[in-house]
């Protein structure tokens, strides 16, 4: 991302009416990056290994992007995830998650929804215990 997008990324948080959600200010890439990765070692064991890797991919891919109002949706959207995630070990004890907005979800495409049943899927077996597990497997 050029230096002026992230010029007009830490601008826009001078207007709160443009990012009601977002806390006061955006970061750029970089530390937003690796601020989300380190806040990624108090979740469980297999919720961070699937985090780092949903958050590197995710950044990869947009990495080239020129639209300024996609770069400020994709940092707010972001620092929005960082500030739901524990930031200790304590924190990480207490927190279980966040109930998406139906608003949100209305808005998405049909490629979002399809991403998010994807990642559903994929996490279905994180939240289970080893007994459980076990008795899954034994059913087959």
């Amino acid at each position: 991302m050029r230096p002026t997008i992230l010029k007009l990324a830490e601008s826009a948080t001078k207007h709160p009416l443009a990012l009601r959600e977002t806390s006061a200010t955006l970061l750029p890439p970089i530390p937003l990056y690796r601020r989300i990765l380190r806040s990624h070692r108090y979740l469980p064991r297999d919720m961070r290994s699937l985090g780092d890797v949903y958050v590197k991919d995710e950044f990869k891919r947009h990495r080239k992007i020129d639209n300024p109002v996609h770069i400020i949706g994709f940092l707010s959207q972001w620092k929005m995830y960082l500030d739901e995630i524990p930031q200790s070990e304590e924190g990480a004890r207490r927190w279980s998650g966040k109930k998406m907005d139906p608003t949100v979800f209305e808005k998405m495409s049909a490629e979002q929804i399809g991403q998010l049943y994807e990642v559903m899927h994929a996490t279905k077996d994180v939240w289970k215990t080893p007994e459980q597990l076990q008795r899954e497997g034994k059913e087959d």
